[in-house]
C-alpha cells in the first residue's frame, strides 16, 4: 500500500517527466507553420519542481523504502531546476535558428533532467543506475540532435559506445556488491562494509573500484575523460553547456551519496585513490586546455579540470568538503552556461563561432556580448569578486583543513595556469582591432534575459556566498 510520503518523494520528478511529455505532445500535434514555444512547458515544470522542493525542505521524507526527499536531494534538485530552466532560456530562439527540433529538444533535456534529479535522490544502486540510464540516454540524443552535422554524429557516437562501456563497468561493481552483502540499498550495504572492514572482502574492494571507475566517467575524471572534448565540441553549443553541469551535479550528487554512506568505512582506501585522480584531472585539464585553440575544446579541458577541483572536495570527506561541492556546482552551473550562451548566441546555423579568432574585435561591435563572456570566464579562472573566487577558496580551504595541503597547492597552481587560456579569449576581444568574418546574429531578449541573471548571480553568490553555503552546509547532514 502506497503511502502520501511515497508519492511526496518523487513530486519533483514527476513534474518535470509530465512536462517533457507535454512538450512532446505539443510537437506531435502542432499544425504545420504553427509555432509552440515547447520551452514553455520546461519552464513551468522545472519552476513547479524547484517550487515543491522548497517546500519539502527540512521534512526529510523517504519513500518506496530507497527514494529520499532530504536535504541533500532538494538542493541538488534546486542546482538541477536552475540548471534547466538557464539552459531554455538560453536555447529561446537559438534552437529555431540552428534547426534543432524544439519539441525534441525540449523534452529530451527534461527526461534527461527527470534521471539527474532522481540520481541524488535514491540510496539504492540499482535505482542509481536506472537514473544514469535515463540521463545518460537523453544526454546522447541531444548530442546528435543536429541530424546534419556529421561531427554531431560522431560526437554522440563516441559518447554512446564509451557511455556503454563505464555502464558496464558501474553495473558490475553493483552485482559485486550485491554478492558480498545481498542488498544494493547504500545504508545496509555501509553497515555490512563497516562489520568487514577488518578484514576487508576482496568482492567489496573490487565493487569499490568498478563503481569509481563508473562515477570517475561521468565527471570527465582523468584517465576516463578522453570522451569529453569529441563529446563536447561536436554538439550543439547549448547542449554542450547543459551536459557540463548538469550531468556533472547529478553524478558528483551520486558519487558523494554512494561514497559517503554505503563505503564510508572503508575511506582509507579509496582517498588515496581519488587524491592521485584530482591531481592528474586538474593538472591534464589545465596543461592540455592551453593548447586548445577551438573556445568549445578548451571549455571541454576548462570542465576536466573542474572535476579535479571537485574531486579535492571529496577526497577531504568531511561536512565543510561536500559543503563547498554543493556550491561549486552551483557556481560551476551558472558560470559555465552564461559561457556557452554567449557563444551560442553569437553563432549562427552556418557559423558556429567557437574558434578563438572568431572573437576577434567582440568589444567593438558586441561590447556588451564582450563584457558577459570576460565576466564568465573569469569567473571560471576564479578571480574576485566573481562565485568562481568563492568556490575554489572554500573547495582548497576544505582541502587544507582536512590535511590534504599538497592537494590545494596543485588545485591553485593550476588554477593560475588556467587563467592563460581563459585570458586568451579576452584579449582577442578587445586587443584585437581585426572583425571576425561574418555577421553576428542579435541576441533574443530571453536569451539576453538569461544571461543577464547569470551574471547577476555570478556577482552575488561572489559577494554573498554564505546564505547559500549555510543551506549547502545543512543539506550535508542528510548524508553523513
Amino acid at each position: 500500500m502506497f503511502t502520501h510520503d511515497d508519492f511526496a518523494t518523487i513530486v519533483p520528478v514527476l513534474i518535470v517527466v509530465l512536462a517533457a511529455c507535454a512538450a512532446l505532445i505539443a510537437e506531435a500535434t502542432r499544425r504545420a507553420g504553427d509555432r509552440m514555444p515547447a520551452g514553455i512547458f520546461g519552464l513551468i515544470g522545472l519552476g513547479g519542481a524547484a517550487f515543491t522542493s522548497i517546500m519539502q525542505w527540512g521534512r526529510h521524507l523517504t519513500g518506496f523504502k530507497v527514494i529520499v526527499a532530504d536535504d541533500f536531494a532538494l538542493f541538488v534538485n534546486l542546482i538541477l531546476c536552475a540548471v534547466g530552466i538557464l539552459t531554455i532560456l538560453l536555447s529561446w530562439g537559438t534552437a529555431e535558428r540552428d534547426q534543432l527540433p524544439e519539441g525534441e529538444y525540449h523534452s529530451l533535456m527534461l527526461f534527461s533532467l527527470a534521471g539527474m534529479m532522481l540520481m541524488g535522490s535514491t540510496r539504492d544502486l540499482l535505482v542509481i543506475f536506472i537514473a544514469l540510464e535515463i540521463m545518460s540516454l537523453g544526454v546522447y540524443v541531444l548530442t546528435g540532435i543536429k541530424r546534419a552535422s556529421e561531427q554531431g554524429a560522431e560526437a554522440a557516437f563516441k559518447y554512446f559506445v564509451l557511455g556503454a562501456f563505464s555502464s558496464a563497468f558501474f553495473l558490475y561493481g553493483i552485482a559485486l556488491a550485491y554478492a558480498a552483502t545481498g542488498t544494493t540499498k547504500l545504508d545496509e550495504i555501509g553497515l555490512a562494509v563497516a562489520q568487514s572492514v577488518a578484514h576487508p572482502d576482496l568482492l567489496l574492494v573490487m565493487a569499490m573500484l568498478l563503481l569509481l571507475v563508473g562515477f570517475a566517467f561521468k565527471v570527465s575524471a582523468v584517465p576516463f575523460h578522453m570522451w569529453t572534448p569529441d563529446a563536447y565540441q561536436g554538439a550543439p553549443t547549448l547542449v554542450t553547456g547543459f551536459m557540463s553541469t548538469g550531468v556533472k551535479a547529478a553524478a558528483f550528487a551520486a558519487f558523494l551519496r554512494v561514497f559517503l554512506s554505503a563505503f564510508e568505512p572503508m575511506r582509507a582506501d579509496w582517498i588515496p585513490i581519488l587524491a592521485v585522480v584530482a591531481g592528474l584531472t586538474m593538472i591534464i585539464g589545465t596543461v592540455v586546455g592551453v593548447a586548445q585553440t577551438n573556445v568549445k575544446r578548451m571549455l571541454a579541458y576548462s570542465s576536466i579540470a573542474h572535476a579535479g577541483y571537485l574531486l579535492v572536495g571529496l577526497v577531504a570527506a568531511s561536512n565543510a568538503g561536500v559543503a563547498a561541492i554543493l556550491f561549486y556546482l552551483a557556481a560551476y552551473a551558472v558560470t559555465n552556461l552564461g559561457a556557452f550562451g554567449v557563444i551560442a548566441a553569437l553563432s549562427s546555423n552556418d557559423r558556429p563561432h567557437d574558434e578563438i579568432r572568431d572573437f576577434a574585435g567582440l568589444w567593438h561591435e558586441r561590447p556588451a556580448m564582450a563584457g558577459l563572456l570576460t565576466v564568465f570566464l573569469l569567473s571560471l579562472g576564479g578571480f574576485p569578486p566573481t562565485v568562481g573566487f568563492i568556490g575554489k577558496w572554500y573547495i582548497f580551504n576544505a582541502a587544507v583543513q582536512a590535511g590534504f595541503t599538497k592537494l590545494a597547492i596543485i588545485g591553485v597552481l593550476t588554477s593560475v595556469v588556467s587563467v592563460f587560456f581563459y585570458l586568451r579569449v579576452v584579449v582577442m576581444m578587445y586587443m584585437t582591432d581585426d572583425k571576425a568574418p561574418g555577421d553576428r546574429p542579435r541576441t533574443p531578449w530571453v536569451v539576453a534575459t538569461g544571461l543577464g541573471l547569470a551574471l547577476v548571480v555570478v556577482f552575488y553568490l561572489g559577494v554573498q556566498p554564505a546564505q547559500i553555503l549555510t543551506f549547502a552546509r545543512h543539506s550535508v547532514e542528510s548524508i553523513f
